[in-house]
């Protein structure tokens, strides 16, 4: 191939060995010349590797405990040099610099640090600096040098060296890509364990954990999911995961997180269309698909305990997309996993809460996960009269569904059950329409239930509707400048209302 640019040199120095041997006895047996550093020298000479000391070309030993070992100009000149500029051959000759075809390194292992729980000094010596600027120069110079930034890339290029003597220019561009993206995420790591506080206002996201999705929202979009899916889930059956049922597990998981008594949860198009907490999980799941079974159809369903044969064979009788639970039966597994299609993912850890992130206008929105919320400690009663416990109950129940529900949302919930829910409306009455519609639609009873509310009622006309739909207790943040019309209403209808002084909108 006429573009091939030979490998005749190389410059090793890795922190991690593994998989190195094989690729440095290979350039070992074709006679490349190689250079290396400290404990790369000595595991290289190891396996019988000739390689020449570093130290010996730059005239200086590592110093100040290794800090300093390859910053030198004869190093960064046989890496930089232009093979087509006679100036700058000519001042290699005359400093006698040799130059680097090949440049193999990785970085010290800081985000690896940081997840064992290193300490500041420890961290900060995880701050590479010879190794970066070697990864940088050699990507910078990729018009003839070839970086090796990774030991996943050893076996491409133990292979083009094999075949080729060397690596051909479009072969150089993606390992100079390759180089930037690790020496960028590094940096990301770096300047986010520093900025730990957030006083520097700045945003960096590095992700290196790409899935290909088969499209995006619609099939004429292109997706990926950049994330460590592996160490949350395990796939035991179906086909891959989509764009539109990623969206979905996360707010099946979010919304999971916040129950503990044993609870179903069904989601469609990123909100709650069922959801009930009992007992035992068979029975919630029966009364979560109950709230609407009609929606529930092509949804994503979520427990958060063991699905057992009992509990799969009543969910086989609907379709649904993606099941998920902390761990299921070996006779629901064979059962369920019948029909190919359909995904089982069993959870071994809910994803932690990151920054939100939505690209807008050509930018970033950036925010903290709402991550509160609310218990009876902050309830205010404001009405005369007082919800019962059981609503009480019920109003800690429906807030968690509410918060995770698009905006305008109203939740209607009875005996843990969510009965009836309006989301993403325009308006309130039209969530609170919406929600006792499906209620009744479905056959539920609403005497009884409570109303839970993500933000608060510019007019009373939500709360009439409520009472004439046989609603008597109601929970919403208040702050509106007419919350007395509403209060005033429930108190002529011996109404009980509850505030909690904080709004949930989900956009």
């Amino acid at each position: 191939m006429p573009d091939i640019r030979p490998v005749r040199s190389a410059l090793i120095s890795v922190y991690h060995k593994e998989g190195l041997d094989r690729l440095a006895l290979a350039l070992h047996e074709r006679g490349i010349e190689i250079w290396s550093t400290g404990g790369t020298r000595d595991f290289l000479e190891g396996l019988g590797v000739k390689t020449k000391k570093v130290e010996d070309l730059t005239g200086y030993p590592s110093i100040l405990g290794g800090r300093v070992k390859t910053l030198h100009p004869k190093v960064f000149g046989g890496i930089l040099h232009r093979a087509e500029h006679m100036d700058d051959l000519n001042e290699m000759a005359a400093h006698e610099i040799p130059p680097m075809d090949l440049v193999i390194v990785d970085l010290y292992p800081f985000e690896q640090t940081l997840l064992n729980g290193g300490t500041n000094a420890e961290l900060i010596e995880k701050i590479d600096i010879g190794g970066i600027s070697l990864l940088r120069a050699a990507a910078k110079n990729h018009l003839q040098c070839t970086v090796v930034s990774s030991a996943r890339q050893y076996p491409r290029i133990l292979n083009q060296i094999l075949e080729q003597g060397g690596t051909s220019l479009a072969e150089r561009e993606v390992y100079a890509a390759e180089a930037f993206a690790v020496t960028s995420h590094y940096d990301r790591a770096i300047f986010d364990y520093l900025n730990r506080d957030g006083l520097v206002p700045a945003l960096r996201i590095s992700n290196d954990d790409a899935h290909v999705l088969r499209y995006g929202e619609n099939p004429h979009q292109k997706a990926s999911f950049y994330g460590p899916l592996d160490q949350h889930f395990e796939v035991l059956s179906g086909k891959a995961l989509s764009y539109n049922n990623l969206l979905d597990v996360d707010a099946a998981v979010s919304l999971l997180s916040e129950f503990h008594d044993p609870t179903f949860v069904v989601i469609k198009h990123n909100n709650a269309c069922g959801l009930a907490s009992r007992d035992h999980l068979t029975q919630a799941w029966k009364d979560a698909l109950a709230g609407d079974p009609v929606s529930a159809f092509g949804g994503v369903l979520a427990a958060n305990r063991c699905v057992d044969l009992e509990c799969a064979s009543a969910i086989d009788q609907i379709f649904y997309e993606v099941l998920i639970a902390p761990d299921f039966s070996a006779e629901a597994v064979e059962l369920l996993s019948r029909k190919k299609n359909r995904i089982l993912l069993r959870l071994k850890s809910i994803p932690p809460s990151g920054i939100q992130v939505r690209s807008v206008l050509g930018g970033y929105l950036v925010q903290d996960p709402d991550s509160v919320t609310e218990s009876t400690e902050d309830f205010k009663v404001v009405t005369r009269v007082a919800p019962q416990p059981s609503e009480i109950e019920d109003m800690v129940f429906a807030l968690k569904i509410v918060k995770h529900t698009r905006s305008n949302a109203i939740v209607l919930v009875r005996n843990r059950q969510l009965i009836g829910s309006g989301t993403g409306q325009s308006s309130r009455i039209d969530a609170m329409r919406q929600a006792a519609h499906k209620a009744r639609t479905f056959d539920f009873d609403v005497q009884g239930a409570v109303m839970a509310s993500d933000a608060f009622f510019p007019f009373a006309d939500s709360v009439e509707v409520a009472f004439q739909e046989g609603i008597r207790a109601v929970v919403q943040p208040g702050g509106s400048v007419k919350d007395q019309d509403s209060i005033d209403f429930c108190d002529r209808n011996n109404m009980a209302m509850v505030m909690t002084g904080r709004r949930h909108f989900k956009h």
